[in-house]
């Protein structure tokens, strides 16, 4: 009876490896070094687009860092809700991530009475990527010439000037909605379906003004098809050195708005997968070809991990949402 124990225990120990030739061969998952396949970076915009554009130039970096490539997948619509609920529910193993801007992670929670994700429930920030410096435009034949005149010409006409924007609760419509309340002017909204039909009828005259992303309008700006008044920067921006920003034009001190980018994982994703990821995006941000790139193309690199991310999510969400809540804005 012991001689039967002792073999049976025997078996059993060489079978989980605690014995000698018959241990097992250690399972692949617990061999295998993060990444060993290739990692889908979901992009909640359409092909070729601004946000596309950056996950693309990044993944290049990132790819040379990880040893792996990162195949996109664009996933437009819904005001990104489409792309963050595919991030949302992917399997939290490091192999998703998603381009999540101020409109997915603070806009739109107060934009929407219900979303098929919660930002705090379901995302684990890896790290900032980008911000897109916003100008205030108008058409080359306006009366204004500088935000001042914007202003006062404004305040002598309410509702009497037109500006488009990239449609109801994007970056460029809440970027004019906040400059009209801190200067107690009333404007007539014209929102778009993008940034491309609204700045191709503030180039034709049919809107009088605008806020212009950078990266999109730049050329227009700097050639005078369209006049650039202020900038919403916290400082002035070397593409438009002599355009002075909204707190020096209009004396609004502390006013800044940006459209801005970060990196997500869904939020159970381990620490050492996440952790790799961060490393490897701040080092390709910081890279010189990458970040003389994205300044070429109008873009400014976002340096800031997890915890920096975390950080502009909660002095954004006191600007924004009460603003949002404030002007009945909805997208239901």
């Amino acid at each position: 009876m012991n001689d039967h124990r002792i073999a049976r225990r025997s078996i059993l120990a060489a079978s989980l490896g605690l014995g000698g030739g018959l241990a097992m061969p250690p399972l692949r998952h617990a061999l295998a070094a993060y990444p060993d396949r290739p990692i889908k970076w979901i992009v909640p915009y359409a092909a070729g687009g601004g946000s596309d554009v950056i996950a693309r130039l990044v993944s290049v970096g990132l790819s040379q860092r990880l040893g792996q490539s990162f195949v996109i997948d664009n996933r437009p619509g819904g005001a990104t809700n489409i792309g963050a609920e595919a991030a949302a529910k992917a399997a939290p193993d490091g192999y998703t991530v998603l381009t999540a801007d101020n409109g997915t992670l603070v806009f739109n929670p107060a934009l929407f009475k219900k979303l098929p994700y919660d930002v705090d429930r379901d995302f684990r920030p890896v790290g900032l990527l980008a911000r897109f410096h916003m100008v205030l435009a108008v058409t080359k034949e306006a009366p204004a010439r500088n935000a001042r005149d914007f202003v006062e010409r404004a305040r002598a006409a309410p509702r009497g000037i037109n500006y488009g924007s990239a449609g109801i609760g994007s970056p460029h419509h809440l970027t004019m909605a906040r400059l009209a309340r801190e200067t107690g002017i009333e404007l007539t909204h014209v929102p778009y379906r993008g940034v491309a039909p609204a700045l191709n009828d503030l180039l034709s005259g049919n809107v009088e003004a605008m806020v212009v992303d950078y990266a999109a309008g730049g050329e227009y700006l700097r050639s005078g098809q369209i006049r650039p008044l202020a900038v919403f920067s916290d400082t002035r921006i070397a593409g438009l050195p002599d355009v002075p920003t909204v707190q020096e034009a209009l004396d609004l001190r502390g006013f800044e708005s940006y459209a801005w980018q970060g990196l997500v994982l869904p939020k159970r994703t381990p620490d050492a997968e996440a952790d790799r990821l961060s490393t490897a995006l701040a080092a390709t941000l910081q890279d010189p070809a990458t970040a003389t790139r994205m300044r070429d193309i109008g873009l400014e690199p976002l340096l800031g991990g997890p915890e920096a991310f975390q950080s502009l999510l909660a002095s954004e969400r006191k600007i924004w949402v009460p603003l949002i809540r404030e002007l009945g804005v909805s997208l239901d």
